[in-house]
């Protein structure tokens, strides 16, 4: 396909950049660190880490890695939501030339084991919080050592001692566990200061990270993300951010806001990488779940960034302490994970100032693929350009490029595209062309500028009579109707058709009823895409990241 999209670049954005500006990620981490050393890497629960403390607790925390007889390349699993713990035990992972496995700790103790024999891992980084699911997983696992962590350990006192003790005691967040032979990370912490880290030799072409396929469409895979695959990424997303960064403030610390968890590719890239390699203050929300939590946290802050999905956007938008919090210097909002809805979209450029661009990207591509401009207010309902060094091309099922104005595959190909998936190169030949473009399950469409739009995934696309209907379309319609909070749709089968669509809605509105959903529908949606099941409920089952789980919704009436 030819790059039309250049044409149309924010002014500022080069066409390609130099990926190989640092040869492993642990060089952009250590650039980091010896730039910005007095500066805040990250706020949790009120309290500042420096980039130079991050830098102490990762070389003792690797030095300690180190010399449990691991061996270069051994995977170190770690399962941990948003707590200080997290970049302490990454860059430490890194440095002493080991690879990180990003774990859920969500995850059920069927999907925690799968993913740690898959994985190879020889020692887990744990919150207590979620020992018990270690307990319940069967043996044998490759895991020699188990690292125990708290969420209140690495707080000053007495504060790291109130919050353990209201999290255990009080609250009740850690299910009673054995787990005979665990290290707790604080001891291991006071170990390895007594020992040296002795920094590995780490290239582009090593492994970085094994990242996990949410499992939406099947087992769960390994993509193998090289150390290159993400420098690349986090090189080409600030490129891509520089229009609206050119407001902050001189002399002023970029600010973001980590409600993406960190385990995942859009949080672990998007605000720790890209967060180092510029020198900002990740503000590090432990459960974005909890909206009262997390507006009450950005309440006494001023912050630049918001990373987030369209389900956080939109329940942030909608909930009455909102205007608690000042939102005034927000730069960008970049929306992932899932379709950015345009009712959300205008909720929240109204309620800020601040437009949500939104990207797309994947487990697979480091994550990040492509991206509305930054600097940009209006909504387009498209996933916007692809960022530099990147190019996107539209497929049929035999890999050929389609017509222009045809819906097709979304395939990529480009520096953050991975190596692969872990020991299964079945899997891996089933995405990967012979020219190397990745295969994204995605259909989608191009305009004349080169903005590309999701149509819906393969898999979720709903065949009635003969004709496709996409979920996303039907969702964005029925979000825009007054007294729909939220809503999903999914295909069921039906006798007449073939499939139907079903609808399950969340109300704003209590009053809303059938009758309202199907008049809004008829008003707004031709015949054959007009949901035949509407189902309200008090709401959607979600991923720990907010994306919706259709499958959950399927058959269910």
């Amino acid at each position: 396909m030819e790059k039309i999209w250049l044409k149309h670049y924010p002014a500022g954005v080069p066409a390609e950049v130099d990926v190989a500006g640092y040869p492993s990620l642990v060089a952009l981490l250590q650039e980091s660190f010896a730039n910005y050393r007095e500066r805040s890497a990250y706020r949790y629960m009120g309290q500042s880490f420096r980039y130079d403390e991050i830098d102490r607790l990762s070389q003792a925390f690797g030095a300690w890695l180190q010399s449990r007889g691991l061996e270069r390349g051994d995977r170190v699993a770690v399962m941990l939501p948003n707590v200080p713990q997290y970049p302490v035990a990454v860059a430490a992972i890194l440095r002493a030339g080991y690879v990180v496995v990003n774990v859920n700790p969500l995850y059920t103790p069927r999907e925690l084991e799968h993913q740690l024999k898959d994985a190879g891992a020889k020692v887990l980084v744990i919150l207590e919080n979620f020992a018990h699911t270690l307990q319940q997983v069967r043996t044998p696992l490759p895991v020699k050592t188990v690292v125990l962590a708290s969420m209140g350990e690495l707080l000053n006192f007495p504060k790291s001692t109130v919050v353990d003790f209201v999290v255990r005691r009080v609250k009740k967040l850690v299910p009673a566990y054995e787990l005979p032979g665990a290290v707790r990370f604080k001891d291991a912490l006071t170990e390895g200061r007594a020992m040296t880290l002795k920094p590995a030799t780490v290239g582009p072409d090593d492994i970085a990270v094994l990242q996990y396929t949410g499992g939406t469409t099947g087992v769960s895979k390994g993509a193998v993300l090289l150390h290159r695959n993400l420098v690349a990424n986090v090189l080409q997303c600030d490129a891509w951010y520089q229009p609206a960064l050119r407001n902050l403030p001189k002399g002023e610390q970029l600010v973001q806001i980590c409600a993406l968890p960190l385990y995942h590719i859009f949080g672990f890239n998007t605000n720790m990488m890209l967060g180092m390699r510029v020198g900002a203050c990740n503000v590090l929300i432990p459960n974005p779940r909890d909206l009262p939590g997390l507006l009450k946290e950005l309440s006494g802050i001023k912050f630049h960034t918001f990373p987030a999905v369209n389900t956080l956007f939109n329940a942030l938008a909608n909930h009455p302490d909102f205007n608690l919090v000042d939102w005034s210097h927000l730069l960008i909002s970049v929306g992932g994970g899932m379709a950015v809805q345009q009712a959300t979209a205008r909720l929240w450029l109204e309620k800020t100032g601040c437009g949500i661009c939104e990207g797309y990207g994947l487990s697979e591509t480091s994550p990040t693929v492509s991206c509305n401009p930054t600097d940009s207010k209006a909504y387009t309902g498209t996933i916007g350009l692809p960022l530099p060094n990147t190019e996107m091309a539209l497929l049929d099922d035999d890999g050929r490029e389609v017509s222009p104005g045809t819906p097709g595959e979304i395939a990529v190909r480009g520096p953050q595209v991975m190596a692969g998936y872990w020991l299964r190169p079945d899997e891996t030949a089933k995405v990967m062309t012979a020219d190397g473009f990745f295969r994204t399950g995605d259909i989608g469409m191009v305009d004349e500028r080169g903005y590309f739009r999701i149509v819906d995934r393969k898999k979720d696309m709903i065949l009635v009579s003969g004709f496709n209907v996409y979920p996303n379309e039907i969702e964005d319609v029925l979000t825009q109707m007054p007294g729909v909070l939220e809503c999903a749709s999914v295909g069921m089968p039906d006798a007449k058709t073939g499939e139907a669509v079903k609808v399950v809605i969340v109300r704003k509105n209590p009053a809303l009823t059938e009758l309202d959903v199907r008049a809004y529908c008829e008003q707004n949606l031709t015949g054959y895409k007009r949901p035949k099941v509407v189902e309200f409920r008090d709401e959607l089952p979600k991923t720990p990241v907010g994306k919706v789980l259709r499958r959950e919704l399927r058959g269910k009436t």
